[in-house]
């Protein structure tokens, strides 16, 4: 029953796009990767265990309405978008302003505990336009009215984005420690990098800023 409802078209739209965001240097990545550097693996599974809640929130929120709330008070969603684009600004100039550092590149970070670990995870995530963009945008689109459980449909593919969210932000996490001494030994590389992901959050949060699509 559950299979008729989505097409495997509709799951393999979900999982291309959430691949391409995922894949997109942002808050989620920064955060999961700079505390796996600096406290090990155990640290950013524990940080990406509240990044998934967050998924789940915010999945759960725009099935249950959220984005009826953002369409009949478009003042909130500005905010939020704003809010996210702010955030991402100045993610932006924290990898291009003179002496930035790369999010690969080692540094001493405060200790936290798990408990703050995974609050900040959740924080990051919840904070983070894209995702919200994801639930409130894209995964409508892939709704099939004519085979209802509108409902089901859309936790159904949301969750697609959840695995593919959760499972390649913990490749980065299992593998941020190898990347970072790899770039290590080539600062030239972790110039580039910086460079390149400051230019993409940039870019992300001028679009986000300046877009009047509701």
């Amino acid at each position: 029953m559950l299979r008729g409802m989505i097409t495997t078209g509709a799951v393999m739209g979900v999982a291309a796009v959430a691949l391409g965001m995922v894949l997109t240097p942002g808050p989620n990545m920064i955060y999961l990767v700079s505390r796996s550097i600096a406290h090990g693996r155990g640290a950013g599974l524990v940080s990406l265990s509240g990044v998934a809640v967050g998924f789940l929130i915010y999945l759960t929120a725009a099935n249950l309405g959220l984005s009826a709330v953002f369409t009949l008070v478009p003042e909130v969603y500005l905010a939020v978008k704003l809010a996210g684009a702010g955030y991402l600004g100045w993610l932006a100039w924290k990898a291009l302003k003179p002496g930035g550092v790369s999010v690969f590149a080692p540094r001493e970070l405060p200790r936290d505990s798990n408990r703050r670990l995974f609050t900040m995870g959740l924080l990051t995530c919840l904070l983070n336009p894209k995702i919200a963009i994801m639930y409130l945008s894209l995964i409508p689109q892939f709704v099939d009215l004519d085979r209802g459980h509108v409902l089901v449909q859309g936790f159904l593919l949301g969750g697609v984005q959840v695995v593919v969210g959760v499972g390649v932000n913990g490749l980065f996490v299992l593998a941020a420690g190898a990347i970072s001494v790899f770039l290590a030994r080539r600062p030239g590389w972790l110039r580039v990098q910086r460079y390149v992901m400051g230019t993409v959050l940039g870019a992300l949060a001028i679009r986000l800023a300046t877009d009047t699509s509701r």
